[in-house]
């Protein structure tokens, strides 16, 4: 046996090692359960046969019988939650057959190069990751799936980065689902597949008595199941964890013959993957769903943010000679639709938006973020800015040679930078906190008054907390989207809330980009790697930011005036505003 036969043995050994030491955790449970009931029996037997006869046998007869009952039906009923609670269920794109059958083929003939099962369906993530997920749970079945006859229903789905499609060559996909797939393998071992569902159960027991929308009755019945669950949970997580590390170090082990040389490169392609999907996300994708719209084509837009990242990063010169190879995404029927529902829910993810489209929660394409995006959001957060002055009192600008204390002929100017610049300069830190408090409070006070976005419709309440995060569904055979989950908060918010200082730089960064867009001929633009961007003369000005943390941080204007006189910026000029 080769090198990495042994040790894929040996990996599968210790998995099924661990998932034994899982089942007896079940089996000591049912043990604990019985334990009365045993006794009871002994002593009814006792009683039957004249041999455990008296007042005080009696009685332990009837409290131990009693006792007895009551532990089964407590158990009976901790069993029933557990096996009927959904299991959590990772937020995906389902793809049917049909509308990606190169990549069904690709699955299916890795599959059998590893000699293991081929998963039962694909489904895609708005993620950097890719995995085996177990839907087997009644509930999890869709009344409107396709079954196909003699299909294997135990195979698990695999779930695919939605990025890696875009931005890997096919070749590339292929050797980094070799080991994943590998993992159908000891997926279908009965034991493993048994301590799966157990450890699952118990997981979506604890998180159906964790949920607050429960009644009193039911609230106080599953607190006692829910203890009972966490208990067994804690008894088996170490084995659990264990033979999970067993069945990916057997399943890596099975890979080791597909496509070695090239996972060591495709490898590579999954830490650029990753960092360029971080960035698309939190410097593209966030300020426009915090303005109420969706970019529609995330993926597309990961290649246009590495490629710029591998302009820009030495280390990573030559990735962008893959490009001329085939990419993943071509062994899709429709790439772009896919595309715009895996963008449609990477915003539900990671910033809370609804499961549908409506007129406050529309979708951006790329042509169109810098003039509806980055405009919009300069012009919204400088409205805000000069709110915020004259909720506090001060006074407008004045225009050059008028007294200091009113425009000419009573006439108010409109907001201009240098009402912002003047308040700033003129009192230092102090300013600049009260007017941090200011725009923080408005910011709250404006997402207090925003009505909850419109929820997707389900045929049916999730069971679990965590089943907010339902699949999310393809409807390949029109162009309609349909998204299931009724929760619209993020499950994984991409950054924390921003200070009052954070939130105050943007502001006045906003500000006077709207001077220089109005009173410089600059225009918005958008940076794939760092978002809304202000250009002049078509080329990119990253020199802004010094000029206003020191107006922000240290109330010294001085440095910002130099940019502005440097770039024929107006500051004294109205500028429009939202």
């Amino acid at each position: 046996m080769s090198d990495s036969g042994v040790g894929e043995e040996i990996g599968a050994q210790g998995a099924r090692a661990r998932a034994l030491a899982v089942l007896r955790v079940r089996s000591r449970a049912a043990a604990v359960a019985l334990l009365p009931a045993a006794a009871a029996v002994v002593l009814l037997v006792g009683g039957a046969t004249g041999r455990l006869t008296g007042g005080s046998w009696d009685a332990a007869r009837w409290a131990v019988t009693g006792v007895a009952v009551a532990v089964l039906l407590c158990a009976a009923a901790v069993a029933a939650v557990i096996t009927r609670a959904r299991p959590a269920l990772s937020p995906t794109v389902e793809i049917a057959e049909r509308s990606a059958p190169d990549l069904y083929r690709l699955v299916r003939d890795l599959a059998d190069r590893l000699n293991v099962p081929a998963p039962s369906s694909i489904a895609l993530t708005p993620d950097c990751d890719s995995w085996l997920e177990d839907r087997t749970h009644p509930a999890h079945a869709r009344a409107d799936a396709p079954r196909t006859p003699g299909a294997a229903s135990a195979a698990p789905v695999l779930v695919i980065g939605s990025p890696f499609l875009w931005w890997m060559r096919v070749a590339e996909l292929r050797a980094v689902l070799a080991p994943v797939v590998a993992g159908t393998g000891p997926a279908a071992h009965p034991d493993i597949a048994a301590a799966r569902r157990f450890v699952r159960g118990l997981d979506a027991a604890v998180a159906l008595a964790g949920r607050r929308d429960l009644g009193l009755i039911r609230r106080a019945a599953l607190g006692l199941v829910g203890r009972i669950a966490r208990l067994m949970l804690r008894a088996c997580a170490e084995h659990a964890a264990l033979m999970e590390r067993g069945v990916a170090s057997a399943a890596s082990e099975r890979a080791q013959g597909v496509d070695y040389g090239l996972r060591i490169v495709a490898q590579e392609q999954v830490g650029l993957a990753y960092a360029g999907w971080d960035r698309l996300l939190t410097r593209v994708a966030l300020p426009a769903w915090r303005m109420g719209r969706w970019p529609s084509r995330l993926d597309v837009g990961v290649v246009s943010a590495l490629t710029e990242l591998s302009r820009r990063d030495r280390l990573a010169e030559g990735f962008t000679s893959r490009l001329g190879e085939r990419p993943a995404c071509d062994l899709l029927e429709e790439p772009g639709a896919v595309d715009e529902a895996a963008s449609l829910l990477a915003a539900r993810l990671f910033h809370g938006g609804p499961a549908v489209s409506g007129p406050d929660w529309s979708p951006v394409d790329w042509q169109q973020y810098p003039e509806e995006v980055v405009d919009r959001k300069w012009r919204t957060e400088a409205a805000r800015l000069h709110r915020v002055l004259d909720d506090m009192g001060v006074r407008r600008s004045t225009r050059p040679g008028d007294p200091a204390g009113e425009p000419a002929g009573g006439a108010v100017p409109g907001p201009t930078l240098d009402r912002v610049m003047a308040h700033l300069a003129g009192q230092g830190e102090e300013a600049g906190d009260r007017l941090a408090a200011g725009i923080s409070a408005e910011v709250a006070r404006e997402e207090a008054e925003t009505p909850p976005p419109a929820s997707a419709v389900t045929s049916a309440p999730p069971s679990t907390a965590a089943d907010a995060s339902a699949p999310a569904t393809l409807d390949t055979t029109g162009d309609a989207l349909a998204l299931r989950g009724t929760d619209p908060l993020p499950l994984f918010p991409l950054m924390p809330p921003r200070t009052g200082r954070e939130l105050l730089a943007d502001h006045v960064t906003a500000m006077v980009c709207c001077a220089a867009v109005d009173t410089a001929g600059a225009t918005p633009g958008l940076d794939w790697l760092d978002g809304p961007a202000l250009l002049m003369d078509g080329k990119r000005r990253t020199d802004l930011a010094g000029g206003v943390l020191s107006l922000v941080e240290d109330g010294d204007g001085e440095p910002l005036r130099m940019w502005l006189a440097s770039t024929g910026v107006r500051p004294e000029k109205p500028v429009r505003l939202v």
